[in-house]
């Protein structure tokens, strides 16, 4: 067990992807002062469940990421940071918000990929990338749907889940996962059921006069 500090956002962070924030609330700039001498910087990333990510009393899910420090560039009124998904890790005991969300946490067992699994993922693979490119006809998408994955299966694994055109709920679904086979499985469930709502959002807009 460890005591970590906390960020509970409204987006999931998973490993081995990037994520960019902009720091304003005073309890985040005074956790930023006290963790940017270690060695490695890093916080844990949560998934709010129910509330605000400003101001604080929100309630959080249990399963993040942390999230490693890469860069941080000050400015006016807010500090810029870019940080790396790490380990994935599970919130046993919250501790009191004084001044930032602290919490007891234990690593999850990372996720092997074996040779079984790699058909089934550059399955996954076409689908989501598919997928995204249906969902660009509709709306501003975050990742391309030619985006260059890593080399390294444990990294693209959950690259992929990131990629993914899904909201945060499904997410964090994914984030759960247990094994490579249970990651790619509900990956690709959970876009093939984003296909289908594009797919009728397509045919009730071509129904429009």
């Amino acid at each position: 067990m460890a005591v970590m500090p906390m960020f509970p956002l409204g987006s999931v962070l998973f490993p081995y992807m990037p994520t960019a924030l902009r720091i304003f609330e005073e309890r985040y700039i005074v956790m930023l002062s006290e963790i940017l001498g270690d060695e490695p910087a890093e916080f844990g990333i949560v998934l709010i469940e129910r509330g605000s990510e400003v101001g604080g009393g929100e309630q959080r899910f249990p399963v993040g990421t942390v999230a490693r420090i890469t860069q941080v560039q000050t400015s006016d009124g807010f500090i810029g940071l870019v940080a790396q998904g790490d380990r994935r890790i599970e919130v046993t005991a919250w501790r009191p918000d004084d001044p930032y969300p602290l919490a007891d946490v234990r690593e999850l067992p990372s996720v092997s990929v074996d040779d079984e699994v790699l058909p089934l993922m550059a399955e996954v693979e076409k689908v989501v990338r598919a997928t995204i490119a249906q969902a660009s006809e509709f709306m501003e998408v975050p990742w391309p749907a030619d985006i260059q994955l890593d080399d390294d299966p444990r990294a693209s694994i959950w690259q992929l889940a990131a990629i993914a055109p899904l909201g945060p709920l499904d997410q964090q679904k994914l984030l759960r996962s247990e094994t490579a086979e249970q990651l790619l499985t509900a990956t690709r469930e959970l876009t093939l059921e984003a296909a289908e709502m594009l797919t009728l959002t397509s045919d009730w807009n071509d129904e429009l006069p």
